[in-house]
C-alpha cells in the first residue's frame, strides 16, 4: 500500500513539474510599442473612408471615441501596412497566402466584397482578416496581381 502512494506521489510530482516548465516556456516578452509622431496627426480623407467601410455606424463607437485604439489604428495605417509591387516574389507565390484564402473582416459591415485586383485609390486593406498582431512580419499576395502586402510587427 506504501509503495503505491509513493508511485502515486512521484507520479503527480513529474506532471506537477512539466506542466510548470511548459507554462513557463510560452511565456514570451512583449517589447513596449512605440509610436512614430505621424499619430498625431488627423486622421486622413482615405483612412477615414477605409475606417468607415469596415466599422460601419460602429466607428464611433469602437475607434473614434477610444482614443487609444484610434492611435493604434493610425500607427497601423500609416507606419506597419505597406503595399509593394514586388514581381521577384512571385516565382515563390505558394510562400505567401492570397488575400482570398484570409476572408473578409465583416463583423462590422456585411456588405464588404473582394476586391478583384488592386487599385491604389480603392484598395482598403482594413477589410480583410490579416493577422495584424504576433511576433514578426506577415506577408500576403493581392489576387491576379504582382502586388504584396507587408504589415511590419507592432514590436520592432
Amino acid at each position: 500500500m506504501k509503495l503505491k502512494l509513493l508511485y502515486m506521489f512521484a507520479l503527480v510530482f513529474t506532471f506537477s513539474i512539466y506542466n510548470v516548465t511548459a507554462q513557463s516556456q510560452i511565456k514570451q516578452i512583449q517589447k513596449t510599442v512605440k509610436y512614430k509622431d505621424n499619430v498625431n496627426a488627423p486622421l486622413t480623407a482615405k483612412e477615414l473612408a477605409n475606417l468607415k467601410e469596415v466599422y460601419a455606424d460602429k466607428l464611433e463607437e469602437y475607434v473614434l471615441n477610444r482614443p487609444e485604439y484610434l492611435t493604434y489604428m493610425k500607427h497601423l495605417l500609416r507606419n506597419r501596412i505597406e503595399i509593394v509591387n514586388k514581381a521577384d516574389l512571385i516565382k515563390h507565390k505558394d510562400k505567401y497566402e492570397l488575400l482570398s484564402e484570409v476572408g473578409l473582416f465583416n463583423n462590422y459591415n456585411s456588405n464588404l466584397t473582394m476586391d478583384t485586383g488592386y487599385n491604389p485609390e480603392t484598395f482598403n486593406v482594413l477589410k480583410y482578416n490579416v493577422r495584424y498582431h504576433g511576433n514578426g512580419a506577415s506577408i500576403y499576395r493581392i489576387d491576379n496581381t504582382n502586388y504584396f502586402i507587408i504589415i511590419k510587427s507592432q514590436h520592432q
